[in-house]
């Protein structure tokens, strides 16, 4: 059977985990707009005050860091540095054909951290206590990342 045919069990596993990741990410941009709109804040570019439909009364202020936006924008960045290595990884990891159970542990793992790290984030938790999810999921895309590498190393 082919690693990527959806008769692979670990594929299936790879494109549920993706496919909740990939909503996440685009969704967290999404709640980064809302956030904008709504406190009519955060916006980042000089150009943004420029009179328009979603600005029809804008001012300097606007520029300015509103934490409400900013808290969506750092989560938004943060997704941005751990879910495209999962997407990668993740995808070379099926290539070698782990066990579903490893690659189940390993992704459902990722996905859980994830979530758990935005509702760390959202919910005002210090440093340490976001790290630790974080770290999961960096720990897991680097443990897949390491046994691609040595599945591949060792059919050279």
């Amino acid at each position: 059977m082919h690693p990527y045919s959806i008769q692979n069990p670990v594929f299936l596993v790879y494109m549920i985990a993706a496919a909740i990741m990939v909503l996440k990410l685009m969704g967290q941009g999404w709640m980064t707009v809302y956030r904008m709109i709504k406190s009519e804040s955060g916006l980042l570019n000089p150009e943004d005050l420029i009179p328009g439909p979603a600005n029809r009364n804008p001012h300097a202020q606007q520029l300015q860091i509103d934490e409400y936006v900013d808290r969506s924008r750092r989560i938004h960045r943060n997704d941005l540095e751990a879910i495209p290595a999962f997407l990668v990884a993740g995808l070379l990891f099926v290539a070698v054909r782990p066990s579903l159970l490893l690659a189940g542990l390993l992704m459902g793992a990722f996905v859980v951290a994830r979530l758990l790290h935005t509702a760390a984030y959202l919910s005002k938790q210090r440093h340490e206590i976001r790290a630790v999810p974080f770290t999961i999921g960096s720990l897991i895309v680097i443990y897949m990342g390491i046994h691609v590498l040595i599945v591949a190393m060792s059919l050279l």
